[in-house]
């Protein structure tokens, strides 16, 4: 008996398996015969698999850089690593004298396109009177959009320079040209990085500051090859130690030659205070929310090349039936397929009953 199973199992080598979904028939005295054991179908309403290693990262769109504007000296520091920032709220105070200079050039360019817009309204006045040719009134007109655009130009440059539209105006109002330049924080977040001390001095475009938004974050989980392709953008995540959980966005195409996992990232929406950038961590994957998962015992899984199936027990015996494999433990996994529920599947015997499905078997 025992060479004769073992010439079964030599032969399920060389064999594959045929379409999912045909029965094969069998008594309840034959599967005693050949120590088939089912068991019930168990509702997983957990997530369940492997423990896989992942890292918080913080997404590259949450991230802002914050330079210098203009060359110039760090005059003070309002804030520090780990501070929490607010939109518009100044994080340091530059004295730099090429803020001095474009002040003095825009008010100048502001003057010159008052004065041309002036004459432009003084020439159409008397233009539409006939006192004026056209050619005077066009020219006039030139010289006003032209100096225009030269305060506009200088005008920007003091956006750039960090002066927002407030001090502008009251610049233009009379108040003193001055050198001195706040940097503001263009988002709300945490300081992560400072580049700079109190009476540094730099050039224009050094970095100040790195601040981000920490929530939410991402995971890059490095997952098995096997388990990625079971997986759909969207399937849930979960780092159990610390109460934080997401979703799956995005699936790898590539495959790391060393241990060949491929890269998963996940979106983390729950917990996001618990995690720290840059922490490593281990991270469950589910399924897709809203689908359906079993755990069964690993002896009922068999497996034909990236296909998974297991034997389906039915009134005149048994029905193989393919399903997904979405984790996996020593002991059980955790499966996704067509099941009501009320199924049991069989976990012991698998060997000798895909040997009698192939016509392999005795009786």
């Amino acid at each position: 008996m025992q060479f004769k199973r073992f010439i079964i199992a030599l032969n399920l080598c060389w064999a594959g398996l045929a379409v999912a979904g045909q029965d094969v028939p069998m008594t309840a005295k034959q599967s005693q015969a050949l120590g088939i054991e089912t068991s019930p179908l168990v509702s997983s309403a957990v997530l369940a698999g492997n423990a896989l290693p992942a890292q918080v990262v913080i997404p590259n769109h949450q991230v802002r850089v914050i330079s210098a504007p203009l060359p110039g000296m760090v005059e003070s520091m309002s804030v520090a690593v780990n501070q929490a920032v607010k939109k518009g709220q100044s994080l340091a105070r530059l004295q730099s004298p090429g803020l001095a200079e474009l002040q003095r050039d825009f008010l100048q360019a502001a003057l010159q396109s008052q004065l041309a817009q002036n004459s432009l309204s003084r020439d159409e006045k008397l233009f539409k009177d006939g006192i004026v040719a056209e050619s005077r009134y066009l020219a006039t007109r030139n010289s006003a959009l032209t100096s225009a655009a030269a305060a506009n130009e200088k005008k920007q440059a003091l956006h750039l320079a960090g002066m927002g539209d407030a001090a502008i105006q009251k610049l233009q109002s009379g108040q003193a040209i001055g050198s001195a330049l706040d940097v503001i924080s263009p988002i709300d977040g945490v300081i992560m990085e400072q580049m700079v001390a109190p009476g540094q001095r730099m050039e224009a475009a050094a970095p100040l500051f790195k601040v981000a938004r920490l929530s939410p974050l991402w995971l890059e989980i490095q997952t098995p090859l096997a388990q990625a392709s079971t997986l759909q953008a969207g399937a849930s995540v979960r780092v159990p130690a610390l109460q934080a959980s997401g979703k799956v966005i995005s699936i790898g195409r590539g495959v790391a030659e060393a241990n060949q996992t491929v890269m998963v990232r996940a979106e983390i929406t729950d917990g996001t205070a618990n995690l720290r950038p840059g922490q490593y961590v281990e991270a469950v994957l589910g399924m897709v929310t809203g689908t359906k998962q079993w755990s069964v015992a690993n002896g009922a899984l068999m497996r034909d090349g990236n296909q998974t199936y297991v034997f389906v027990q039915t009134p005149s015996g048994y029905r193989l039936q393919l399903v997904q494999v979405l984790a996996q433990t020593p002991a059980s996994a955790t499966i996704g397929g067509d099941f009501k529920g009320e199924e049991r599947v069989v976990i012991k015997g698998t060997v000798a009953l895909k040997a009698a499905w192939q016509g392999l078997g005795g009786e």
